[in-house]
């Protein structure tokens, strides 16, 4: 089930891909964004890590955290996403239970859409391969910005290539 804006987002204790423990409650007096991605090695996942690694200088100017969420166990990210090491944590979460707290959706149509999308050229150009498709292959990518732990922004993915736009999160840090 979808979450909404306005609602207190659920909570959650999780370890990053460096073995630290990472609760939500940590970040109760901060912005922060949580992604929810596929799988380790997926291409179009690897570029928007990509893409929020070119901005993260700025996103950190205006004081904000993320949390990036991946369906993989810690081997396969470390083999793949984990390569482009973010300045943020990274989340090995195969059993999808904070996927499950945040309403993450699966669609095939959403699947074959991305899959066709001009992102997808895009990731394939930069050398991201479809490799280890691990967990749902049709999991549809979400974002959610927080401030004080309630949910000021939820996007659900309108196909596997889609994540809410950087100009939208450098719209809510301004707010």
């Amino acid at each position: 089930m979808r979450l909404k804006e306005g609602e207190k987002a659920p909570l959650f204790k999780v370890t990053d891909l460096q073995g630290n423990k990472i609760s939500l409650q940590d970040y109760k007096d901060k912005k922060l964004l949580l992604s929810f991605f596929r799988y380790a090695s997926c291409p179009l996942c690897n570029l928007r890590i990509s893409q929020m690694i070119q901005q993260s200088d700025k996103l950190k100017e205006k004081d904000l955290h993320i949390i990036a969420f991946f369906q993989s166990p810690k081997e396969s990210m470390l083999e793949y996403v984990g390569k482009q090491n973010p300045p943020f944590p990274l989340i090995p979460e195969p059993k999808r239970e904070v996927y499950k707290k945040y309403g993450v959706e699966k669609s095939w149509f959403k699947y074959i859409l991305g899959g066709m999308s001009v992102k997808m050229l895009k990731a394939l150009k930069k050398g991201y391969k479809i490799e280890n498709m691990e967990g749902q292959k049709n999991l549809v990518p979400a974002d959610f910005l927080l401030s004080n732990l309630v949910i000021k922004r939820a996007y659900y993915g309108k196909s596997i290539s889609d994540h809410l736009p950087l100009e939208e999160i450098f719209n809510f840090l301004e707010e």
